[in-house]
């Protein structure tokens, strides 16, 4: 059943319906929705316009949502029924096959200015996911659309679950406001399924096999940056899940330390295997020390540390660089994990925190 939107004008008991047109509108919807994307119902981050593909094509627009799937958006403008679908299926086969390093190679041709990560942060306050392009959505953009696209589009996304739908705009005018309305084809309803695992490591970006994050949880009454920066070391515990991961980090390994809300404050080499604190030794003007007996500001016991799995656990590190808390570095969009040890793949962090370590030189 063909989609028609109404708008009326209340004027007392009286209503007036406006009569919508659709002179000029589809040329503008490009402009609107890469000006305000959530008018497609969701928020977007739009990382391209008229994206030339490999087959000669141009995708009116390429956005991501927040779990970093690609949305290929394109306008039906004066294309036929089986034109717009088909052009549509045929842009998102192709943008499927690109790799993490074409999705910001392409936002980098579109925003030069500022890095995919930080754009991502801003947009949704979140770090831009490990995987991208796990998952492609197709939304065709008309002011009207007949029966035949209207069954290709419910035939494939009703009965075969594809992510395609069609929204609708209408524009109307009233004594000199304009206003738009929209609908969707299809009900919304929810998330697309990800891709299997063997085609992830192209969406997902690569890790380097050396680089890894580390959480360093200063506090008052906890551990102190200023104690694993003067001794080399990085330290958790009070609870198997804080200590589980650092128990992986392996010699040789280069950490990026980070204080969570502060920032990265050291970069540096493991030089041993994880252990208890109170076992931990690290050498201090040539002499191996354990580093419970050195002159510590924090404090690192917990109750019952008795006990492996609740006592603090320390890794010794040779920091190539590493500054007070006070000049810990932060950009938006940069790597951050709940854990205490993560393997560290964004290269925009290793990137941004060594150039301001002076690492490059």
């Amino acid at each position: 059943m063909a989609v028609e939107m109404g708008l009326w004008r209340a004027d007392g008991d009286k209503l007036s319906r406006l009569v919508p047109t659709s002179i000029g509108l589809e040329s503008q919807l490009e402009n609107y929705i890469e000006s305000d994307s959530t008018m497609l119902g969701t928020t977007l981050l739009v990382i391209g316009r008229q994206v030339p593909t490999a087959h000669g094509g141009f995708i009116d627009l390429l956005a991501l949502d927040e779990t970093a799937a690609v949305h290929v958006i394109e306008l039906k403008r004066d294309k036929t029924p089986r034109d717009v679908t088909a052009q549509a299926l045929d842009y998102g086969s192709w943008v499927s096959g690109l790799s993490r390093a074409e999705i910001h190679a392409i936002f980098e041709t579109y925003k030069p200015d500022i890095a995919l990560e930080e754009a991502f942060a801003q947009r949704f306050n979140e770090t831009l996911p490990d995987e991208v392009n796990a998952a492609q959505v197709f939304t065709i953009v008309a002011a009207s659309v007949d029966a035949a696209t209207e069954r290709i589009v419910r035939f494939l996304n009703e009965d075969y679950g594809v992510p395609i739908n069609v929204v609708f705009f209408r524009h109307f005018n009233d004594n000199g406001a304009s206003y738009l309305a929209r609908t969707w084809l299809v009900e919304h309803e929810g998330g697309v399924s990800p891709k299997t695992a063997s085609v992830r490591t192209k969406t997902r970006e690569s890790w380097n096999g050396t680089d890894w994050y580390v959480s360093f949880g200063d506090s008052p009454e906890g551990r102190h940056w200023s104690d694993g920066m003067a001794y080399g070391f990085v330290s958790g515990g009070g609870g198997e899940w804080f200590s589980r991961t650092l128990k992986n980090l392996p010699a040789g390994a280069r950490v990026f330390a980070c204080i969570p809300k502060i920032g990265y404050v050291g970069v540096g080499t493991v030089t041993g295997g994880a252990k208890r604190f109170d076992e931990t030794v690290v050498a201090v003007d040539g002499v191996d020390t354990r580093l419970a007996d050195l002159p510590l500001s924090g404090n690192y016991r917990h109750a019952d540390d008795q006990d492996d799995a609740t006592a603090e656990w320390a890794v010794p590190v040779e920091w190539t660089r590493a500054v007070p808390r006070e000049q810990g570095f932060w950009r938006t969009g940069m790597f951050a994990n709940q854990n205490t040890a993560a393997k560290l793949r964004q290269k925009f962090t290793i990137e941004e925190v060594s150039a301001a370590f002076g690492l490059d030189d």
